[in-house]
């Protein structure tokens, strides 16, 4: 049995890789890390898990919700382990089918002797995040809730676990539920502006009552656009890359931010000759760190490889730390902007470049960094003279002594947008997707409304912003849209 086998609770996305619906077959898993432990669990769930877990242990019934300790026997009588039974009816339960957990000893043996009995009696292998599929499918859950099982378990920071845990609890379900609310009770609004063009009560279009909550609805929607960006920086963290010539001291750095020895540092040029990650927690941002090769030209083989999968790593990063020592890297008549252009052979946009200027503690105090950033900043790029009007900014530190560190972990967090949490919900790049296109269709929507007075446009485009918003949890659909409106319009009369 692999790892592989364990149910990885994300709700898939292909659907043409979508475990069959709830209730045809009786699914199995080992639900907790395979190895050497205490316990280990394997659950079940589906209409035989009942009758597995009877012939299993030799029971004739089990009391829901309550733990019975039982033995746990093979076909021909012998005892595989022994262990707790706990049962849980449908739909009273995480998929909302009959559940069954059979709780033994950890181990890879014992683990596997059992889940291989239970296949023997009936029930088929769970493929990666069925459970949580059939707890969609089952309506116990919604996709937003289904993706933060995933999210809790792979946390890599306690405010990332916190803020997916109340996702889990649907507290961001709940707000996009109330904005789909909203944005139905416009379209129901505006459909009847369009039927009924004669009623004065329901004159919506001309009298401000739809614009105003338009507007209302937007505001909203970019609020929790912004919520949505710090949960989003919360789970999946930021991807930074340290480069720059040889020695200017990338290793430094990143032990500085790892807070540990994990990079070898000497005073020999191209001591590093790959990549090295490190995934580190600063200030409630995750940030997964790379340090590279000093980039140059050399003869030597390794390095060159090293230099060459450094370039791939500065290319995919999301945020580029170019490290430079303030002793010797910037030429006569040059700046960290001009070097950045040698280093990288173009200028990378000021968005995901932060400057580092290494080893500050050594400069007199009559040195004046920004000083030299101003005056030869025009060089490079014509008529702007600051590199602060470029909007590059540059960091000063002293990896030996460690000052300025703070700046730049600041500075990292202003660079993506990203403050410490205090309620911050979970979000993937789906959610944050799904919020543009609903903002866009908003906008259409209220320029239809006040430039042109056209209904059935700000219909359509009402209608356009409720399917994408809809797409988060996947709550909604078009017959939900018809039960709204005949549930709360009287339409025929």
């Amino acid at each position: 049995m692999s790892v592989d086998s364990i149910e990885a609770a994300a709700t898939p996305t292909d659907s043409s890789k979508l475990p069959v619906s709830s209730g045809q077959t009786t699914i199995a898993a080992i639900a907790t890390p395979l190895g050497r432990g205490g316990v280990g669990i394997i659950r079940l769930s589906g209409a035989k898990a009942y009758a597995i877990a009877c012939q299993l242990t030799g029971k004739s019934a089990f009391t829901p919700r309550l733990a019975s300790f039982c033995r746990f026997y093979q076909t021909a009588g012998g005892v595989i382990d022994e262990g707790l039974v706990l049962y849980f009816k449908g739909p009273h339960s995480f998929t909302g089918e009959d559940v069954i957990e059979l709780q033994g000893h950890g181990g890879i043996i014992l683990q596997n002797q059992l889940l291989a009995r239970v296949f023997e009696l009936g029930a088929k292998q769970a493929s990666a995040g069925e459970f949580s599929y059939r707890a969609f499918d089952n309506d116990k859950l919604d996709l937003v809730q289904a993706e933060a099982i995933a999210d809790a378990i792979d946390a890599t920071s306690a405010a990332a676990a916190s803020s997916a845990i109340r996702s889990l609890s649907g507290e961001f379900s709940n707000k996009i539920n109330q904005l789909l609310e909203q944005l139905i009770h416009l379209r129901l609004h505006v459909e009847a502006a369009i039927d009924f063009p004669d009623e004065e009560d329901v004159d919506f279009l001309s009298d401000g009552v739809i614009q105003n909550k338009l507007e209302q609805t937007q505001e909203q929607i970019q609020q929790v656009l912004a919520t949505a960006k710090q949960g989003q920086l919360l789970r999946d963290g930021i991807h930074v890359v340290l480069a720059g010539r040889p020695n200017a001291g990338k290793s430094s750095l990143l032990n500085r931010l790892a807070g540990q020895e994990r990079a070898i540092v000497t005073e020999v040029a191209g001591t590093t000759r790959d990549t090295l990650q490190e995934t580190v927690v600063l200030n409630g941002l995750t940030l997964h760190l790379t340090d590279t090769a000093g980039l140059r030209d050399t003869e030597d083989t390794v390095e060159r490889i090293g230099i060459a999968r450094a370039r791939t790593a500065i290319k995919q990063a999301d945020i580029l730390l170019m490290v430079y020592d303030v002793t010797r890297d910037i030429e006569d008549n040059g700046t960290p902007l001009k070097l950045a252009e040698q280093l990288f052979d173009e200028l990378p946009a000021a968005k995901r470049l932060l400057i580092i200027a290494n080893k500050s503690d050594l400069l007199n105090e009559s040195d004046s960094l920004s000083n030299a950033i101003d005056s030869n900043a025009a060089t490079i790029i014509s008529n702007l003279s600051t590199m602060q009007q470029l909007g590059y900014e540059q960091v000063n530190v002293s990896c030996e002594t460690g000052a300025g560190i703070e700046n730049l972990i600041e500075a990292l967090c202003a660079k993506v947008g990203f403050h410490p949490p205090e309620n911050s919900l979970i979000a993937r790049t789906r959610h944050l997707d799904a919020l543009r296109r609903t903002a866009d269709y908003l906008v259409e929507a209220h320029e239809q409304l006040v430039v042109f007075q056209a209904g059935e446009l700000v219909a359509e485009s009402l209608r356009q912003a409720q399917r994408s918003l809809g797409e988060i949890t996947g709550e909604f659909s078009a017959d939900d849209l018809l039960g709204k409106i005949f549930g709360s319009f009287c339409i025929g009369k």
